[in-house]
């Protein structure tokens, strides 16, 4: 097994990025389930992929197959989650603490995968103060302080679409470095801050298409 050491030089496409946590995911189950070794064809089929694809995938980070053999499970697993920087803990802030922020605050895949909700801010003054499963929510006024203090570099964003572009600033002069907006609103942010837009109702858009299509 030969990881490349450069291979943050090179421009890697996101979809390669999405299906290493794809496979990761999968290795950590094989891995519970006793698994030793897994052939590349065995891996892409799990994912409707060929394993050209898969093997393709895993070319730009390095060599990790053993002829004969194809991957030993424990092994890229862990290769994978240095790569993709989930050999730590990463503690994330949460902006906005409603319906959506609760939900997200209570899913348990998060901390799973590395991602621990460390801080929470919320607008409303009726709940700062109060303490969910040992987290206390704050105020927006604190959200500069907290976030420096604590180095977070990771937030999430659930407040109203009219808040997201106002609490997407404060985030990033802040220090923030990663964003996951779930605010049903297109924000901006600088080159060297990484967003990504979650809005459910395109989603839920996008199946009411294809079922439409389905039909006729």
């Amino acid at each position: 097994m030969a990881p490349r050491s450069n291979y943050r030089m090179q421009k890697i496409p996101e979809m390669t990025i999405r299906r290493l946590s794809l496979y990761t995911r999968c290795l950590v189950q094989l891995e519970e389930d006793g698994k030793k070794t897994i052939s590349s064809l065995a891996l892409a089929e799990r994912f409707n992929l060929n394993s050209a694809q898969v093997r393709k995938d895993l070319a730009y980070f390095g060599e990790f197959g053993v002829r004969g053999i194809g991957y030993y499970v424990s092994g890229l697993k862990a290769e994978l989650q240095k790569i993709l920087n989930l050999d730590r803990e990463w503690q994330v802030a949460l902006v906005g603490y409603g319906n959506l922020g609760s939900a997200l605050f209570r899913y348990k895949g998060f901390a799973r995968q590395g991602f621990r909700i460390s801080a929470i801010f919320d607008g409303d003054p009726a709940k700062a103060g109060r303490t969910v499963d040992g987290v206390t929510i704050l105020p927006m006024m604190d959200l500069a302080r907290e976030v420096k203090a604590r180095s977070l570099q990771i937030a999430i964003v659930a407040v109203p679409a009219e808040s997201a572009q106002a609490v997407t600033d404060r985030l990033v002069a802040a220090g923030i470095k990663g964003i996951l907006n779930f605010a049903p609103s297109r924000i901006k942010v600088g080159k060297d801050v990484r967003l990504k837009n979650v809005d459910l109702s395109i989603e839920l858009e996008t199946l009411s298409f294809y079922l439409a299509q389905a039909t006729r």
